[in-house]
């Protein structure tokens, strides 16, 4: 019996302290000044454990990153994040930025495209709107990495 004991609590200490890890990495926001909802989503990823920092640019400057990260016209949302060598842009929520970085896969980041309601930083999650979370590969695709429901 303290055997398992012992074992769940190495297990415990081990996830919370792998979640730690990429809670402690540093998220760039890119944003314009006066976007309440990327307020919010930054709200988010600090309460979900994760350090961010807020960079507001004008919005020719912001579109010009978007492309010179991958990002065209379809999967671009209101403010465009990077994190442990990924882009994340628009709303995708803390869990999956985690999963994406406990998984590394060969791609440019996550995208949540436009602005779902009911997604981090959109209004309450029980009235949100069906949206998938997408990863962005290296030659532009995209496939579904998850979905809410």
């Amino acid at each position: 019996m303290t055997l398992q004991i012992k074992a769940g609590v190495a297990i415990a200490t081990i996830l919370v302290s792998s979640s730690a890890v990429f809670a402690a990495q540093s998220m760039q926001i890119l944003s314009t000044s006066g976007c309440g909802c990327c307020v919010a989503w930054e709200r988010h990823l600090e309460e979900n454990g994760y350090e961010t920092e807020l960079k507001n640019l004008p919005m020719a400057d912001l579109w010009q990153r978007k492309m010179d990260f991958g990002l065209k016209q379809g999967l671009t949302s209101c403010h465009t994040a990077l994190i442990g060598g990924y882009v994340v842009e628009g709303h995708v929520p803390a869990r999956e930025i985690s999963r994406l970085l406990t998984e590394k896969p060969d791609a440019i980041g996550l995208v949540v495209p436009d602005m779902p309601y009911g997604s981090p930083g959109m209004g309450p999650q029980e009235d949100a709107e069906p949206y998938d979370v997408l990863l962005l590969l290296k030659d532009g695709s995209t496939e579904i990495f998850a979905s809410y429901r």
